[in-house]
């Protein structure tokens, strides 16, 4: 209801002494009744305006609103709802699910490497066989889909997941013959300790070594970062790290615990034979026990204006050198 009988009588006439008083506009004042009966016209109309059109108006774009702003919250339970649903099965206990086609191919070569089942594209066999790489468990042929239900929708496994056990623990007399050790002292990041492991393997370190404790224990996130590095190089981790490291001087390694504050260049270090290098987590640096189990803190000189790198880069630039300087003594 727009307005009421009475409203329509009260409107009607004040329309019609609107009229006359425009029709006496010649007559003196007229024009001022005129103009006071418009004015109380246009009043009237406005207050015979219902406000129960106006509150309609007003609450279809507040529940419009409303309904906008409870969208994401709906999505966001869909897609969370969607996520568990394509979450990764659970792996059987004792064992890890290795992924991507250098870490599965590095893994099936490894005869130290226990290995039950692998799930395969029919296109990433074929990429296997390629490679030369010989199958030597049960193949549960599979779909993209089907994998990433295995993994979780963010493993990057190009159509392969290998199902192994963890590498068994290091033998007494692994590093009888090593003659390039790197040592790692509080590296927790999986990702950094697998990008080192790669950095090792293709300067041809004989082996990493971490504390059991505030290390990473092998897992198919640091396989996947050390593309197949992890089956190629012996990585172990020791419960003292000091004492590692006088065992290691003992036998005629030089032990090096680099540091951006370190006194020498490493590169003005000793050639010896046999050499160890140690990098500590990135910030806190290599421990005071542990440099003090050293021979040497020495650092990288770095001429640019940045006097340190990541720890991953750092590895890899001390290894060259390291290379370098055991080949020219040997």
């Amino acid at each position: 209801m727009i307005c009421s009988p009475l409203d329509d009588r009260l409107l009607s006439d004040v329309f019609l002494r609107s009229c006359r008083a425009q029709a006496l506009g010649s007559c003196i004042g007229g024009k001022r009744i005129a103009q006071t009966l418009a004015e109380r016209r246009r009043s009237l109309i406005r207050l015979a305006t219902p406000l129960d059109v106006q509150e309609r108006h007003n609450a279809k774009f507040d529940m419009r609103d409303a309904r906008h702003s409870t969208l994401p919250r709906a999505i966001g339970g869909r897609l969370s709802a969607r996520r568990k649903a394509r979450g990764s099965d659970p792996v059987p206990e004792g064992r890890l699910r290795l992924y991507g086609l250098h870490t599965v191919a590095a893994a099936l070569a490894n005869p130290q490497r226990a290995r039950h089942r692998l799930f395969a594209t029919e296109n990433a066999l074929r990429r296997l066989e390629a490679l030369g790489v010989i199958v030597d468990v049960p193949v549960d042929r599979a779909t993209p889909r089907q994998i990433d239900a295995l993994l979780g929708c963010e493993a990057v496994h190009q159509g392969l997941a290998l199902e192994v056990e963890p590498l068994p623990p290091l033998a007494p007399d692994v590093l009888r013959d090593a003659r390039l050790v790197l040592v790692l002292d509080r590296i927790s990041d999986p990702h950094n300790v697998g990008a080192i492991l790669r950095s090792a393997s293709a300067l041809g370190a004989d082996a990493v070594i971490a504390a059991t404790r505030h290390a990473p224990a092998e897992s198919a996130v640091m396989a996947k970062s050390a593309s197949g590095a992890l089956d190629s190089i012996v990585y172990g981790r020791t419960v003292n790290l000091a004492a590692f490291l006088r065992d290691l001087r003992a036998h005629g390694f030089y032990c090096v615990a680099l540091d951006s504050d370190g006194a020498v260049d490493f590169e003005t270090c000793p050639s010896t034979e046999r050499l160890a290098i140690v990098l500590g987590a990135e910030g806190k640096g290599v421990r005071p026990g542990i440099r003090a189990a050293c021979d040497a803190c020495a650092r990288l000189v770095m001429p640019g204006a940045i006097r340190s790198l990541n720890v991953s880069n750092a590895a890899a630039l001390a290894l060259y050198i390291a290379r370098r300087r055991l080949e020219a003594t040997a």
